[in-house]
C-alpha cells in the first residue's frame, strides 16, 4: 500500500542546505525539474511522540504534522569525526534513554538530529 515517505526540510538557504547534503552527507539525489534535488535517505523509521514542550511547532495553518529529523549511526563517536574532517561542528554529545545523540547545523541554519541507537530499530523489517 505505502511505498514510501517524501520529508520536506524547510530552509532559509535551499541551494546551500542541497549542497550540504550532495557534498558533505554523500546523499545521491535526482534532479525533479530546474535544479530542484531530490535526495534518496537512508532506510527509515517513524515514531510518534506526544506533543510537549520539546515538540517542533506545527504549521501555521496546524494542518500539517511537526515532525524532527534524526539520522541515525553505528558508532557516533566515528561519524562525528567523519562529519569533522568536512568542517561539520557537532553540539555537545548527550546519553538519552534511547539513544547517545548529537545534532549539527545546515548551512540555511535548520538542525539536524544524529545519534547510535540504544533502543531496537525497525530498519530490517523491510
Amino acid at each position: 500500500m505505502i511505498n514510501g515517505a517524501h520529508f520536506l526540510l524547510y530552509s532559509k538557504d535551499p541551494e546551500a542546505d542541497r549542497a550540504f547534503l550532495r557534498d558533505v552527507l554523500d546523499f545521491r539525489s535526482v534532479d525533479a525539474g530546474r535544479g530542484w534535488l531530490i535526495f534518496a535517505l537512508p532506510p527509515a523509521e517513524i515514531a510518534v511522540h506526544p506533543i510537549d514542550d520539546e515538540a517542533p511547532p506545527q504549521n501555521p495553518d496546524g494542518q500539517v504534522v511537526g515532525a524532527a529529523l534524526y539520522l541515525m549511526c553505528d558508532d557516533l563517536d566515528s561519524t562525528m569525526k567523519s562529519l569533522e574532517s568536512r568542517n561539520v561542528l557537532c553540539s555537545e554529545v548527550n546519553e538519552a534513554p534511547w539513544g547517545i545523540v548529537t545534532t549539527f547545523r545546515l548551512p540555511g541554519g535548520g538542525e539536524i538530529g544524529l545519534y547510535q541507537p540504544t533502543h531496537p530499530t525497525a530498519l530490517e523489517l523491510r
